[in-house]
């Protein structure tokens, strides 16, 4: 079985190194065909795709997977026309490859260009959101790079029929096939094969799952690795805050879909909204289902809370749970941010200036928002079409990864007869 899995594996590996070649130099209106029948194929299968995913969650219930697993996994009409407006969006896009991001002229009378090139062959490695197998071979596919799918077993049915999909329109644009490939087997197995790189075929992997997906990716890579660990997301609210905007902010920060790596997990208030906000917050919090697990200043004000410890501060509940804390000032809350943060989303709330710069300024996260829900933090609300997932880490890419994040580039540089003296 091993022997199996490892020669299935490099097969794959191999045939996706030759399409990248071929992608690589695709004209921009072939790629757009492809995404566009694509998305075509994936509206009139739309049926089969829900009948596949039925037996996912049949089997998920079976499992006794988590509410946020299976909110994840579930498909339906809505969610698949999602689908296929965010693959006939990210056709829109811009053909990132040859886009010249920086030219220049040097002493010596050489023209130097640097030029958007596509990474190669990307392996993307997930759990349970099965969009992620028509988001990553679109935008893969878009920045002119071969893809490999790993999907979740979890998964595995709604993956399959996406993918189907999205290879006739492959082939309706006369791409080859083994562009986006999806390994056929659900075994453990070919995650370590490609954590391996096949042997030099994958030149990055991007996870997209749960903790222990992402620690796990992150440790056994051997090619580079687009990933982020946790979303512990913070919303601040300062005190210049506006009360009903604080309200319907947080709600939504937390409350919308509590399974996504941009839902709020800590909510910071500021120690002078303690008599006019506070009670109010909390209240519509638990209104709409909300766990409160609060510091010592917040119990002893709400004494029915679940007093919170360390762990709280450092947890990505993925659930209708939020930890609370009262700080002294915009000071306090952004050394909280920097002592617990994963990095990934932020928001302050405030109508001061001053105080939403200074939160710019210091916070160090990838995605920074004022006066607006931490559940903006999404590729395809800041208008790449989709994304791959939200890179935490601060080499090459950073935020959601686009188009244009999953590119590198090379220097092309023009003389007339220059020799270096």
């Amino acid at each position: 079985m091993c022997k199996d899995i490892i020669s299935l594996m490099n097969d794959i590996g191999l045939r996706a190194r030759g399409a990248a070649h071929l992608l690589a130099n695709a004209k921009s209106d072939t790629k757009v065909k492809a995404l566009e029948a694509a998305a075509n194929a994936i509206e009139k299968g739309r049926s089969e795709i829900l009948v596949a995913n039925k037996l996912d969650m049949e089997q998920g219930h079976k499992a006794r997977l988590s509410s946020s697993f299976l909110d994840r996994l579930q498909l339906d009409n809505e969610r698949v026309q999602a689908i296929v407006t965010s693959i006939r969006a990210i056709a829109k896009l811009a053909d990132p490859v040859g886009q010249i991001i920086a030219q220049w002229d040097v002493p010596s009378g050489l023209h130097i260009s640097r030029v958007r090139t596509p990474l190669g062959v990307i392996g993307v490695i997930y759990e349970s959101r099965p969009n992620v197998t028509a988001d990553a071979a679109a935008l893969c596919l878009m920045a002119g790079n071969a893809t490999i799918l790993r999907g979740g077993s979890d998964s595995f049915h709604s993956s399959s029929a996406i993918h189907a999909c999205f290879i006739k329109g492959l082939e309706e644009a006369g791409l080859p096939t083994d562009c986006t490939q999806i390994v056929p087997r659900t075994d453990r197995a070919a995650v370590g094969e490609m954590l391996s790189g096949l042997n030099g075929a994958i030149d990055v992997i991007v996870p997209r799952g749960g903790k222990g997906l992402v620690a796990r990716v992150q440790s056994d890579a051997r090619v580079p690795v687009f990933a982020h660990l946790e979303g512990i997301c913070h919303v601040y609210v300062d005190k210049s805050a506006d009360l009903e905007m604080a309200i319907k902010l947080i709600l939504n920060s937390k409350m919308r879909r509590t399974g996504i790596c941009g839902a709020a997990e800590t909510l910071l208030v500021h120690r002078d909204l303690q008599d006019t906000h506070l009670l109010p917050i909390l209240t519509a919090l638990r209104e709409a289902g909300c766990e409160i697990h609060a510091d010592s200043a917040v119990h002893k004000m709400l004494s029915d809370t679940i007093p919170a410890t360390e762990k709280d501060w450092k947890t990505e509940y993925l659930a209708p749970i939020i930890a609370v804390a009262m700080v002294d000032n915009i000071e306090a809350a952004i050394l909280h941010i920097a002592t617990y943060s994963s990095h990934h989303t932020e928001a302050i709330i405030t109508s001061d200036a001053a105080a939403r710069d200074q939160f710019f300024a210091e916070v160090d996260s990838a995605i920074l928002l004022h006066n607006a829900s931490t559940q903006y933090a999404d590729g395809g609300e800041f208008g790449m079409g989709a994304e791959i997932g939200i890179s935490t880490g601060k080499m090459h890419a950073r935020g959601p990864v686009g188009v244009e994040q999953l590119t590198s580039f090379k220097y092309l540089v023009s003389g007339n007869g220059q020799c270096r003296p």
